[in-house]
């Protein structure tokens, strides 16, 4: 593999070349070497991006209104991330759905960038390096970025970590609310978009949506609207990107927005800081020990018991 050019990519990458945009979102999905010096060295350029996550059940419009809502902010001339984030493919590991089938008409726009990543394997239905990703869009120069994600996973929570506001998408046909929806996408919904209007049940579910989430108690004085739209007529859209609006300006008072990026980028560190952690840690000798576990051990130590004395050993040693 050619060895990274780190100064000459992050100043292209700063400079808003696409080119050097999607080399580096390659070598940080792959996580060649250099890639967290490259992360580095951006980390001074990041911060000025407003991060969108648009999530719910598959089936439910998500990548229509995604490519609505990017159109829309390209009519203020204000440039386009997209991270949209596919099924992992079993045989390959690479996502299932390309950006240009499903976003055809923005791929020619020099000021949308689109990716399409795989979750592989990733329950919480985003991309193990997707936010990595949306930070080098950020360098880029991008303004709005916007996650698309599954779908899928029991509880979505890390798109709502990693966006700035988060919309949950549903269709009419949810059926019973409670049981149609995921706990978890209550929880995390900041705007609730009621896609495919036109069809029959939508004000009932509108209704019914309503009065669960005012049962709900925020975290902050926010409730969230539930919107009716129709994303292949481009219907409703320009009130979803008012209500986006509504909502950055809520988050800005009180600095609740700087609060919000600060438990996101502590997540970020104690992730990285486990992760270092856990490859420290399971060396080639705790790997034989465990082996040895399984083979001899099992039947008369509980996992606990080894647990504790891995740990003992490492407090000896270490």
């Amino acid at each position: 593999m050619e060895q990274i050019n780190l100064k000459k990519l992050q100043q292209e990458i700063i400079r808003g070349s696409r080119l050097a945009t999607a080399r580096a979102i390659t070598v940080i999905e792959d996580e060649r070497d250099g890639f967290t010096d490259l992360l580095n060295s951006l980390h001074k350029n990041i911060g000025k991006s407003y991060r969108i996550g648009v999530t719910g059940p598959p089936g439910a419009g998500k990548s229509t209104f995604t490519n609505q809502l990017a159109k829309l902010y390209r009519k203020q001339n204000k440039t386009v991330g997209i991270i949209a984030v596919d099924p992992t493919s079993p045989y390959t590991g690479g996502a299932i759905l390309g950006d240009r089938v499903r976003m055809v008409e923005l791929t020619s726009d020099k000021g949308v960038f689109i990716r399409s990543m795989a979750t592989r394997g990733n329950l919480g239905g985003l991309a193990r390096r997707a936010t990595e990703v949306a930070d080098v869009m950020d360098a880029a120069g991008y303004e709005i970025i916007i996650y698309e994600t599954v779908g899928v996973g029991q509880i979505e929570l890390d798109i709502a970590e990693a966006a700035d506001t988060t919309i949950v998408m549903i269709v009419p046909e949810g059926g019973d609310i409670i049981q149609g929806m995921k706990a978890g996408l209550m929880e995390i919904g900041d705007i609730f978009v009621l896609n495919k209007a036109d069809r029959p049940g939508a004000d009932r579910m509108q209704k019914d949506l309503e009065y669960v989430l005012h049962l709900r108690k925020p975290l902050l004085e926010w409730y969230p609207k539930v919107l009716q739209t129709q994303s292949h007529k481009n219907i409703g859209i320009e009130v979803v990107k008012e209500e986006i609006i509504n909502h950055e300006q809520f988050l800005l008072k009180d600095n609740q927005l700087e609060i919000k990026r600060d438990r996101r980028l502590i997540k970020r560190i104690r992730q990285l800081v486990e992760k270092e952690m856990q490859s420290y840690f399971w060396n080639d000798n705790r790997k034989k020990i465990l082996n040895e576990y399984l083979l001899n051990d099992k039947e008369s130590m509980s996992p606990y018991v080894l647990s504790e004395n891995l740990l003992k050993e490492l407090k000896i040693n270490e």
